[in-house]
């Protein structure tokens, strides 16, 4: 009986129900508002009416007359257009990825990070930046590549780690050992620097994150990641809402908990690990945005995770947008701007899940 009253006492805590169409019409339009935002703010002017028509000049058979000139259409279409995106595409995987580890670790201050990935990242960028020479070299592809490497590597370890001690405390193995292999990759990044001082501008441009470089071959190598690490978390967002129960409470539903988790902890990372690779560190964009969807429109996944997925997007977008302009001709790391605005917000919610224990 006292089980019984537990389980029931437990439901309430999560809101059953989906998107409403009024919360993702709101999203959608931030979403739209923050791209055409992110497309005509610069240096040169470039007004939302031109980019319209300049797009759709591109569209078969409309016969709209392209109004930019030559040089108005290489700064939109292969400076400040493939910079969107990728800030667009990496907002959005940040969101929804620290949406899905809080749901399945039941933690509301887990980030897409909470695994070893930014550890992991950071070092491998760091080994290639510092031993690869991948600037002299002129190879495009080689800090990405070890970050994403490097991302993967510390992931596989942390699950090893707290897969051995045992099934029954995985989830709180995991949290631990992912600080664990974060410490660890954390000093040899530092001895590293401190044996190479001469590259650490470079090390630590990279680890502030930024879309200045950004390219539409970027955009094409994340895009097919962020998809479908999207798509799979967000089909497994009824899932989550039974998780956010309980081990127990979802295993008696049917669930396999322990696949459950290993699928939603492997999409979410590869997702992260791939834009972490072309962006570098960001953080707090995986709690900013799902837990402000919590606050205003639902804490059921099955609302949180689509749309932070949009509002992820939006966000970063605008925060590129106040990382290039801030100190216009100068650019702020975005990674500054991000934890300028996150830092408080972690804190709000830290008082508040104290507050309700």
């Amino acid at each position: 009986m006292a089980a019984t009253a537990g389980r029931a006492e437990a439901a309430p805590r999560v809101e059953a129900r989906g998107v409403s169409l009024r919360a993702g019409l709101v999203t959608g339009a931030f979403l739209l508002a923050s791209l055409a935002v992110g497309l005509a703010v610069g240096p040169v002017h470039i007004g939302a009416a031109a980019i319209l028509r300049s797009a759709l000049s591109y569209v078969p058979f409309l016969h709209v007359h392209q109004p930019l000139g030559a040089v108005d259409r290489a700064v939109l279409w292969q400076l400040r257009a493939p910079r969107v995106a990728l800030a667009a595409l990496v907002g959005g995987m940040l969101a929804v990825a620290g949406a899905s580890y809080q749901g399945v670790f039941r933690n509301p201050l887990a980030d897409p990070y909470l695994l070893g990935v930014a550890g992991g990242a950071g070092l491998g960028a760091t080994l290639a930046i510092v031993y690869a020479s991948a600037s002299a070299a002129g190879t495009h592809w080689t800090v990405p590549l070890a970050a994403f490497g490097g991302a993967i590597a510390a992931v596989v370890v942390t699950y090893a780690l707290g897969r051995s001690a045992g099934a029954v405390h995985t989830s709180a193995a995991l949290v631990l050992a992912g600080v664990t292999v974060a410490t660890f990759t954390a000093a040899v990044q530092t001895f590293v620097q401190q044996r190479h001082t001469d590259v650490l501008q470079n090390v630590y441009s990279w680890l502030l994150g930024g879309f200045s470089t950004a390219t539409w071959s970027d955009v094409a190598i994340c895009a097919p990641y962020v998809a479908v690490s999207s798509l799979v978390l967000i089909l497994h967002r009824r899932v989550l809402d039974v998780l956010s129960l309980g081990d127990d409470e979802a295993s008696s539903l049917g669930i396999d908990v322990g696949r459950a988790r290993l699928t939603i902890v492997v999409a979410a990372t590869l997702g992260t690990a791939a834009a972490v690779a072309v962006s570098g560190l960001i953080a707090f964009v995986g709690i900013i945005v799902p837990h402000t969807i919590r606050l205003l429109v639902s804490t059921s996944y099955r609302a949180v995770l689509p749309l932070s997925l949009l509002a992820g997007a939006g966000f970063l977008v605008l925060a590129d947008v106040l990382a290039r302009t801030v100190l216009s001709p100068a650019e702020l790391p975005i990674g500054v701007v991000t934890a300028f605005f996150g830092a408080p917000f972690f804190a709000v919610v830290l008082r508040t899940s104290r507050g309700g224990r």
